[in-house]
């Protein structure tokens, strides 16, 4: 089965919002078994919607809509419904009591425009909206489904979740899709599809392997499609363990859920270590990541942003001489900061960085592009030093995932 994405709406075409709902309804839809043809963005158009809506008609299955369901006239998304089906809005009492009891909870006045919301079209099957006054609204013509959801993400996200997947799960049979993700540090694209090349080209025919790469880490997603669940998921699993023996030197976790921040976090807390950051040419970005995983507080203690040198002196005790001798991006210098952020926040590890991201070369005498990372744990201190070229995100993002890379690498090596 296939489905077309459409959102709907000129502040997406204009950049001011990111469209991230297509994305979450893609990845709902393909847990599914229901393959994602394409995904368009349009204007709030009446004519650039119904032309639309005629060009996928009866290319997929499904035709997922959000946006322009609000209460003001340029959500015109209903109206345009009703044209395409030849129908009328009619109220749905079901849904103007829910809108009553939402505005009454909140103490607010419901208007006329509120209530409104619940004018949908009169062949629809209404999707309850629990967060929010525009419904989900499911309407058929020949061989395609048409629905139309809220753009606001955490409504949209209710619907699909608990009206939308229960719905075609259990009114439509579908194939398997099944997914297995291996996230890869350390090297690059081109190097690990070297390694693996013999194991890619004797995959299965229903097996599809995709190189996912990002600054410092690859993830490699496997995807099988069948009518047999338990016959892809062992095969699968076969594949993943013929990975292993290939590469078992990279691999840090698997499935997107399970990124590098993921895995270093349920490692400090089996271990119960803690944590702590000493950042500069990072900016605070390493101790974001680390934070970014729920229930971190266990194990991470918390961070310094030292981006000027004498803050590195003042509060994490880095000696003057040493930044002097060889320079305030330098391993030596890097080894100091972790260890004044061990000391500082008394924790059994700390991660520090210090570099020149560009694009000048402020107070180093290095190379752009150069970063020294260091990290401190209960046996000691170790540091090393790369360049990352430019520009100067690239150098902030590559640093990041190094920083992590090496961190996790050293707990596992030795503890």
């Amino acid at each position: 089965m296939k489905a077309t994405i459409i959102t709907i709406g000129d502040e997406i075409l204009i950049g001011q919002i990111t469209d991230t709902n297509s994305g979450f309804i893609a990845k709902a839809l393909n847990k599914i078994g229901v393959e994602v043809h394409e995904m368009i963005s349009i204007s709030d158009d009446k004519n650039h919607i119904l032309e639309t809506f005629a060009k996928v008609q009866n290319h997929v299955d499904f035709v997922i809509i959000t946006g322009g369901l609000g209460p003001t006239k340029d959500d015109i998304t209903k109206i345009t419904f009703c044209e395409y089906f030849e129908d009328i809005l009619q109220r749905n009492q079901a849904v103007e009591n829910h809108i009553v009891e939402l505005f009454t909870k909140m103490n607010f006045v419901v208007s006329q425009v509120n209530r409104d919301q619940a004018m949908v079209p009169s062949k629809c099957i209404v999707l309850p909206n629990n967060f929010g006054t525009a419904p989900g609204m499911w309407m058929q013509k020949e061989n395609t489904v048409f629905v139309s959801l809220p753009g606001v993400p955490y409504e949209m996200k209710a619907i699909v979740t608990d009206e939308l997947i229960p719905k075609i799960v259990n009114e439509y049979k579908r194939p398997y899709i099944l997914h297995k993700t291996i996230l890869t540090y350390g090297q690059g694209e081109s190097i690990v599809a070297e390694r693996i090349e013999e194991w890619e080209n004797n995959l299965p025919t229903f097996v599809k392997l995709a190189y996912l790469p990002s600054p410092g880490r690859v993830r490699l997603r496997l995807s099988a499609r069948g009518l047999d669940e338990q016959f892809l998921q062992t095969t699968i699993n076969e594949l993943v363990a013929q990975l292993q023996e290939i590469i078992s030197d990279i691999i840090v976790g698997f499935e997107e859920d399970e990124s590098i921040e993921f895995v270093l976090g349920k490692l400090l807390s089996q271990k119960k270590f803690t944590l702590a950051t000493a950042e500069s040419c990072t900016g605070g970005k390493i101790s974001e990541v680390i934070t970014s995983v729920a229930g971190s507080s266990v194990y991470f203690r918390g961070g310094v942003v030292t981006y000027a040198t004498d803050t590195k002196v003042s509060l994490l005790k880095v000696n003057q001489s040493i930044i002097d001798t060889y320079s305030v991006v330098s391993k030596e210098v890097a080894e100091e900061m972790a260890l004044g952020a061990q000391k500082l926040l008394q924790t059994d590890f700390a991660i520090s960085t210090t570099g020149n991201a560009g694009p000048s070369k402020g107070d180093a005498d290095v190379k752009v592009g150069t970063v020294c990372f260091a990290i401190a744990t209960p046996k000691g201190v170790f540091s090393e030093e790369f360049n990352f070229g430019q520009p100067r995100q690239k150098v902030i993002d590559r640093a990041v995932n190094k920083g992590l890379e090496l961190l996790l690498k050293e707990i596992l090596k030795n503890y």
